[in-house]
């Protein structure tokens, strides 16, 4: 199984992007998913998290900016990103929820780099 994140980029602070991760095989389908990001000389961390029926979570910073979604039937997770901040700066990856399952082989995630 792989994960494959894609749609980072450079931008500037209030503007959006939005992240795709493509799972391999049908693994996504059946678990809770989620986004991560890891800054520089921090741990990876939680951003956003969705089940299989669609419910989804955001940690504190996040809420009302994010919007994660998934397309089980692309096998495809997505996360728009808005009024994006500096402190959103990060590698951003996904797998799936570790508080639900163990966690996959993580991919190379996605840079986001949001400049002020």
């Amino acid at each position: 199984v792989q994960l494959q994140a894609s749609g980072g980029g450079l931008v500037q602070a209030g503007e959006s992007l939005r992240l795709r991760c493509v799972v391999s095989g049908s693994i996504a389908s059946n678990n809770s998913m989620a986004w991560y990001r890891q800054a520089p000389g921090t741990q990876r961390d939680m951003v956003a998290g969705i089940s299989v029926g669609g419910r989804t979570k955001y940690t504190d910073s996040v809420k009302g900016r994010f919007i994660i979604s998934r397309d089980d039937a692309k096998n495809t997770m997505y996360l728009q990103m808005n009024s994006l901040k500096p402190e959103d700066t990060a590698v951003y990856y996904c797998n799936t929820d570790l508080y639900t399952t163990t966690t996959l082989a993580w991919g190379q995630g996605t840079q986001v780099t949001v400049s002020s």
